[in-house]
């Protein structure tokens, strides 16, 4: 008769658990690669490549040169509106046109936002040709304005913009290494308010525009502005054609964002690193995931959480609404969120309530009727702060896909 160890039969069960739980584990830790494999972890992220401080010498023609860092200014929905024509005859000349494939009508149904966009390149691509050792001149709508009543042919037609560049002596712009940073952060801010050295450098960056810049920080200004900016968040969540037209622009995946290098992505949201990836493949993987009701739920309660932790509220008016203004209400906000990170601060739009659409009728009307009460233009409301975290760096074009030919 054999006889069997007693210690033999106690361990039994302990290693059929671990042999069972270490399974487990296995199929977890599969499971998770294949969710991040699909999310696009081993796939290079081409569409950052803009962003490296290198990027633009690939380029000889300094025209390109400065293209090349002025697409990494923001624009509305990152859908970089932008196209340039260099002039064949001049090679100190190019032209900035909208693109009139990249418009959002439905959250931009006037095309004003794309024209603050237009400023705001063009406002990098000053910095940048000073750094480069050439002055920027610009002549705006130089064949005239757009006609209003068929503007899609107006905007391939008529350029918002021509550029000239005149050699000079190399400089060291103030704001020319913040071209690099990510230009929206969208989460809380720290309670430290803006020093009075910070108000003043942002305060005289309208010193040389038609725009004006007003930094706003009271404790009364901040609920209104805070308020009204969720109204206008919850406002466009519930605006079908504003959600349908963000759901065009998304991209879940490294692969899709390498192929279309505009629009929205998790990354957006300050998803970073390998929650990003892991992110990206849920959605895939189960798109309700991120369905329209659990993105507007987000929305609201990053703008809920946004406006309760700002420190002030720039808001940029012009005195009327001209095309020309628009585009230089862009620059200054471009030169204003530049600005903000040179100073260690950061920026984030606030742009849903100024759309013109008929839904957004009342507090658009609201926000007029208090901060441009002589019939001004707000045409931008920005949220500013010093960071609690660091976002990351969206998606941007080859700056070759630019340039148009006639």
């Amino acid at each position: 008769m054999t006889t069997q160890h007693p210690g033999r039969r106690r361990h039994r069960p302990l290693r059929t658990i671990l042999i069972a739980g270490a399974s487990v584990v296995g199929v977890i830790a599969i499971g998770a690669v294949a969710v991040l494999t699909v999310g696009g972890l081993f796939v290079p992220a081409v569409y950052l490549q803009p962003w490296s401080t290198t990027y633009s010498q690939q380029f000889s023609d300094p025209r390109m040169q400065v293209v090349a860092q002025a697409l990494l200014a923001p624009s509305g929905h990152n859908m970089q509106p932008w196209l340039v024509r260099l002039d064949e005859s001049d090679p100190d000349e190019l032209s900035l046109y909208a693109d009139a494939d990249r418009l959002t009508p439905a959250v931009d149904p006037q095309g004003r936002q794309t024209m603050v966009t237009q400023g705001a390149f063009l406002a990098y691509l000053e910095i940048s040709a000073a750094h480069l050792g050439y002055t920027a001149t610009f002549d705006l709508f130089p064949e005239g304005s757009y006609d209003e009543s068929d503007l899609d042919r107006s905007m391939r037609e008529r350029p918002v913009a021509r550029i000239t560049l005149s050699q000079d002596a190399p400089s060291d712009p103030t704001d020319y290494e913040s071209l690099f940073l990510s230009d929206t952060n969208r989460a809380p801010y720290t309670a430290a308010p803006l020093t009075p050295a910070e108000t003043l450098s942002l305060d005289g960056l309208d010193a040389d525009s038609t725009a004006t810049l007003s930094i706003l920080a009271d404790r009364a200004d901040k609920a209104t502005l805070g308020d009204l900016a969720e109204q206008g968040t919850l406002i466009e969540t519930e605006y079908a054609a504003a959600t349908a037209e963000s759901n065009a622009v998304f991209h879940s995946t490294e692969q899709s964002k390498n192929e279309a290098r505009s629009g929205f992505a998790v990354e957006g949201q300050g998803t970073s690193g390998p929650m990003m990836y892991l992110l990206q493949g849920l959605i895939t993987i189960v798109p309700a995931v991120n369905d329209d009701a659990t993105a507007a739920r987000n929305a609201i309660a990053l703008t809920a959480d946004g406006v309760a932790n700002t420190a002030a509220y720039g808001l940029i008016e012009t005195a009327s609404n001209s095309r020309v203004e628009q585009v230089q209400a862009g620059m200054l906000y471009a030169q204003l969120s530049l600005r903000a990170r040179t100073l260690g601060l950061v920026v984030q739009p606030l742009s849903q309530v100024l759309q013109e659409y008929p839904s957004m009728a009342a507090p658009f009307e609201a926000i007029h009727e208090q901060y441009a009460p002589r019939g001004q233009t707000i045409q931008m409301l920005v949220r500013i702060g010093t960071p609690t975290t660091e976002f990351p760096l969206t998606m941007r074009r080859d700056a070759s896909s630019l340039v148009v030919t006639p």
